[in-house]
This record gives structure tokens, sequence and C-alpha cells, in this order.
């Protein structure tokens, strides 16, 4: 498996390359549509062909970079089934496996940054957790739908029952984070480790942060798969 973690610098965001090796076939997740220039140069001086490019949610700090790389590509834009965009090729549904290749992607249903968030097993030791559970961290909870306890429950139900050296690939990171392990964030996380799901929830709802610079023209672009 080849396996490539991707920076946006101007919003903090990560993005995946995955592929297969014997097949060649390729999938971004979370693409943005600033850095569509340098991913697609890599694809091809990898010599793959990109097959899918997956959602975590629909995001309000940066612009999918999903459907220019549909045009330039033909590949597929695969969204959260909960996830209102109808331009999208398919929603995919919890537990659903995606095959690229010989890879197998397993979509679990994540809410709470979002209602529709969801989170990518990569073979089983690639945990992709997009905006739910960040290294030392966690998404927001203050709007587009976002519910603390159902974050709290995600976290500690579905994140946590993984196997502690499960590797932890997070959507965003602000300090210079690259990979964490299931393990390190049960015992070392500020936000849940060790806290009540009532702390949890007093905790989010009182963060008082500052809206996405981008939201208002984020979230209706990413409706419509990227087109501003």
């Amino acid at each position: 498996m080849l396996f490539r973690q991707l920076f946006d610098r101007d919003t903090w965001t990560y993005t995946y390359l995955i592929a297969d090796t014997d097949s060649k076939e390729a999938v971004l997740v979370d693409p943005v549509l600033e850095q569509v220039e340098r991913d697609l140069q890599l694809i091809g001086e990898l010599g793959l062909t990109l097959k899918y490019c997956l959602e975590t949610h629909v995001h309000a700090d940066h612009i999918t970079g999903t459907g220019k790389l549909k045009e330039l590509t033909h590949c597929l834009g695969i969204v959260p089934e909960k996830a209102q965009v109808n331009c999208a090729d398919r929603h995919i549904k919890d537990e659903e496996v995606l095959k690229v290749g010989n890879i197998d992607i397993k979509a679990i249903a994540s809410p709470g940054h979002t209602d529709c968030h969801f989170a990518y097993l990569v073979n089983q030791n690639h945990l992709l957790t997009g905006d739910a559970l960040f290294i030392r961290g966690c998404g927001r909870t203050d709007f587009q739908s976002g519910n603390a306890g159902d974050l709290y429950d995600t976290i500690t139900e579905r994140f946590f029952r993984l196997s502690d050296d499960t590797l932890v690939y997070p959507g965003h990171d602000y300090r210079g984070h690259m990979v964490s392990t299931i393990g390190e964030e049960k015992e070392f996380n500020p936000r849940i480790s060790h806290k009540k799901r009532d702390e949890f929830i007093e905790l989010m709802n009182n963060l008082n942060l500052p809206h996405p610079h981008k939201m208002m023209e984020a979230v209706p672009a990413n409706q419509l798969c990227g087109k501003i």
C-alpha cells in the first residue's frame, strides 16, 4: 500500500493519497481545491489512476478539490450517506467497505463534529479521523448540526474500541503533529482522556471559538462538490 499525507498550509488541512501498488488504483481523501495541481502532479509521477475522491464530511474551512478532480480525471466523488451533496456520485454507508485495488477502506459513521461525519479505517490499521478526533484534540461541535454528546460517543465507543496500535491520521493539525495512535489519544488527549461524558459536553459547549473565516463560502461550495 502506498500512503501519503499531504498538507495545505492555509487551512491546516491534511489530504491523504492512498493507492494499491499492484493495480495502481488510488483514492484521495479530503482534497483541497487550491492543491489540485500538486495532487495531480504526484499522482502522475507515481503512475497512479485516481479512482475516487472521498470526503469525511461537508467542510466549513476549505473548498473541496473533488469537483475539479472529477473534471480532470473522471474519478468518482463519494460522500457520507447523510451529507447533503446531490452532485456526489455515491453516498457511502456506515460499515461499507470501499475497495481500491487490494486495499479495504471501511466507512465508520462518526457524528459529532457534524451530523454526517464519517471516518475511514484503511486496511484495519490506519484510521482517518477527519475532524472528529485530532492529535491531542478534537473537532468543534458548535455548528453544522454538531453535537458534543455524539462526538464523545463516537470517540469513546467507535474509535477507542479499536486496537491501541491503530494509527490515527487527523483531518487537520495546528501544532505540527502528523500521526498518533489510539492508545496515545486514550491516555493523553486533554479534551477527552479520562473525562466523563457530561464533563466533555460542558467543555465543548464553552469553547467560544470564532467561526472559520471561509465558512460562508466553503459550506455551500462543498454542497456543490467544490463549485464556487
